[in-house]
């Protein structure tokens, strides 16, 4: 079955490349494509995609971190990735905190892109590594005072549990795992769902954030 992406961006250039990666792409279906964040706010609920790409400046006071803030609650089902050039961890954490479910630069290749799409699509909360890095940074300095958490294992995980955890944290994609471990997708993707049941969380980010005990 094709996942069903959605696009909103007021760059028309990037709006227009983003669209050629996911028509030409196998698995993917192009259903919707937003400018503004009115034509997303009216967009999105009437085709209901599995993914949404989210800029996050969408011009002059606007903002796709509103669009989500406002989606999310009434269509949980959605997902929604920021793609974006944005790095600095108030867009970051403002974004997550609203209900974006991964984060990604536009710089990303495209087959990363498509590698991340998936992901989001099978459960995981895909981020690139420089979000991670900057999410993990966030968590590890809010310890500081009890000590380094870095390197930190969960004692109802596995050996191998937490080197995934870890993995994750790192911002690697499945794909990235397995080839590390030298472990299939699927194994991975097995692994990950015992962490989320086990920490009692749902995605990447509720688990890093518990792996270094905030």
């Amino acid at each position: 079955m094709s996942i069903a992406v959605c696009i909103v961006d007021d760059n028309n250039e990037i709006r227009s490349a983003l669209e050629q990666i996911i028509l030409m792409a196998d698995g993917y279906e192009m259903v919707g494509s937003c400018s503004n964040l009115q034509e997303a706010l009216i967009t999105i609920p009437q085709i209901k995609p599995n993914v949404v790409l989210m800029d996050i400046n969408l011009g002059e006071n606007e903002s796709g971190i509103d669009c989500i803030r406002e989606l999310k609650p009434q269509f949980p089902e959605i997902l929604f990735m920021m793609c974006t050039v944005y790095e600095e961890d108030q867009k970051i954490f403002e974004a997550l905190s609203a209900g974006a479910n991964g984060y990604i630069l536009k710089k990303t290749t495209p087959s990363k892109l498509l590698d991340a799409i998936r992901e989001l699509y099978e459960g995981g909360a895909p981020m690139s590594s420089q979000i991670a890095r900057k999410v993990v940074n966030a968590f590890q300095n809010k310890n500081l005072d009890g000590g380094s958490a870095q390197g930190k294992s969960i004692s109802i995980l596995s050996n191998r549990e937490n080197e995934i955890l870890q993995l994750l944290a790192k911002g690697l994609l499945y794909k990235e795992i397995a080839s590390f471990l030298f472990i299939s997708q699927e194994t991975v993707r097995k692994h990950v769902y015992h962490i989320y049941e086990k920490l009692h969380v749902n995605n990447r980010v509720e688990a890093i954030n518990k792996f270094f005990g905030r």
